[in-house]
């Protein structure tokens, strides 16, 4: 994977798991479906998925430059 596709793949994975933390989006699909007993443990995943792909994308990005 090259320097810009490390990048994107950063970047949209921070705004995929931004929007899933700081939104009811994964609340009302989980819901829904009928998953509700799953949204307790929502933070446990989301929080580590977000500080990783910020964590990809601030890596790839100083790597760019």
């Amino acid at each position: 994977m090259g320097r810009t596709g490390l990048l994107r793949t950063g970047v949209i994975g921070t705004a995929i798991a931004a929007l899933c933390c700081f939104t009811p989006i994964l609340v009302v699909l989980l819901t829904a479906v009928g998953l509700s007993a799953a949204i307790g443990w929502l933070d446990y995943v989301l929080f580590p998925a977000l500080a990783m792909f910020l964590g990809l994308a601030v890596y790839a990005f100083l790597r760019r430059t």
